[in-house]
């Protein structure tokens, strides 16, 4: 239950900093209907719900040393990586999130991660236990 939570708070998470980045972080396509928009974020939100459970502790084994070097500030690197990933897989469909750049990818990520936050405080069940 608590990935299901976890994929909707993203998605959640993700359409908000596409509403805040405007032009920079979009959903692609941006004349879809409402019902077409919502499943694109679905599945946007799985697919990084899939990356940060997957791919992300991987990442955190082999960058251990950078975390350490930075004091953890190397996150939000890694963090703007994975959704430059997820958009780079989206790219090969007709559907998805796009970034303008690798900066933006930082900015997005730092926004999602901050909302998913909050978001994941306020919603029951959202955590593993």
């Amino acid at each position: 239950m608590w990935f299901i939570v976890r994929v909707a708070v993203t998605a959640f998470a993700v359409w908000l900093a596409t509403l805040l980045l405007g032009d920079h972080l979009w959903i692609v396509p941006k004349d879809a209907e409402a019902g077409k928009t919502v499943v694109i974020l679905v599945a946007v939100g799985l697919l990084l719900t899939l990356v940060n459970l997957i791919v992300k502790p991987i990442v955190h084994v082999i960058a251990f040393p950078l975390y350490i070097l930075t004091l953890g500030l190397f996150s939000l690197v890694v963090n703007a990586l994975l959704l430059m990933l997820v958009a780079w897989i989206t790219e090969q469909t007709d559907w998805g999130i796009r970034v303008d750049g690798f900066w933006w990818a930082v900015l997005g990520a730092l926004v999602i991660a901050i909302l998913q936050t909050i978001i994941g405080a306020v919603v029951p069940g959202s955590r593993r236990r």
